[in-house]
């Protein structure tokens, strides 16, 4: 694990015990995915409403937390602030909102919908002749949603090149419907689609930079609570749970030990 990620992920182990809010086995699977995609878009945290950065969205909505702690480790904001996380009229809520943040591009909340609005970014970038690309996180869970699929079905149709779309494989469907070879079915849509290591950043970054004239789909292999122990073994206990003192000193200490 680099550094930077289990810093991050210690933020939002602190963060969490704090606040008492946190989707923390989610949080966890998509911190290198979210690391890699910011370390290849073109942004600047000095100025996040530039004309000419890269638009990333997050449709997995619940993974706010991590998406602020990632953000606040690149230098969007101090990452004190973030400690207000869930709290009446803070800028970071449970679930992100553009209104409030400018690095936010888009508000969270139903699954299914960030997709959809990826894709019109991305063609609005191609009718401008535009250069800049749409990023896309979504989840396993969120993808049982209907419109995760016609989402897609209109990004192939419009040949949609300058989308990425990361598919967080973290098994979070296995209670509900479960999407079986997802690299398979995504090619059978049209995507040019790579599999990796979803906690490999080095990999994420060579698969979000590869060339291709289709629409990009990279399944990245995660574990719930990637990171710690506990998590990964009682993910549905830790579903929406914030840790004690105890529970904190013990995560904090398996984060420590973890390699990843």
């Amino acid at each position: 694990m680099i550094p930077a990620c289990k810093q991050i992920r210690k933020d939002m182990l602190t963060i969490a015990h704090e606040s008492g809010h946190g989707h923390l086995p989610s949080c966890f699977s998509i911190v290198e995915i979210l690391y890699a995609i910011y370390n290849v878009m073109t942004h600047d945290p000095k100025n996040p409403c530039d004309d000419n950065r890269d638009i990333f969205i997050l449709s997995k909505g619940h993974g706010a937390l991590s998406l602020y702690c990632v953000l606040g480790e690149l230098g969007y904001f101090n990452k004190e602030k973030i400690f207000s996380f869930g709290a009446f009229m803070s800028d970071f809520g449970c679930h992100a909102d553009r209104c409030k943040l400018p690095a936010i591009e888009v508000s969270a909340g139903s699954l299914g919908h960030g997709i959809g609005i990826a894709v019109g970014v991305a063609l609005a970038f191609k009718i401008q002749k535009s250069k800049r690309k749409v990023f896309v996180l979504i989840g396993d869970g969120e993808s049982n949603e209907g419109s995760v699929w016609e989402a897609i079905m209109v990004a192939v149709n419009l040949k949609l090149d300058n989308l990425v779309i990361v598919y967080d494989n973290n098994m979070s469907h296995a209670r509900g419907l479960q999407i079986h070879n997802p690299g398979a079915r995504f090619k059978a849509f049209g995507c040019d689609v790579q599999e990796v290591n979803g906690h490999d950043v080095d990999a994420l970054k060579k698969a979000c930079l590869k060339s291709s004239s289709l629409v990009k789909m990279i399944v990245a292999n995660t574990k719930k609570g990637a990171g710690c122990k506990t998590l990964i073994e009682n993910q549905y206990e830790w579903h929406r749970k914030s840790p004690d003192n105890n529970q904190l000193n013990q995560l904090l200490e398996e984060l420590d030990e973890e390699t990843i």
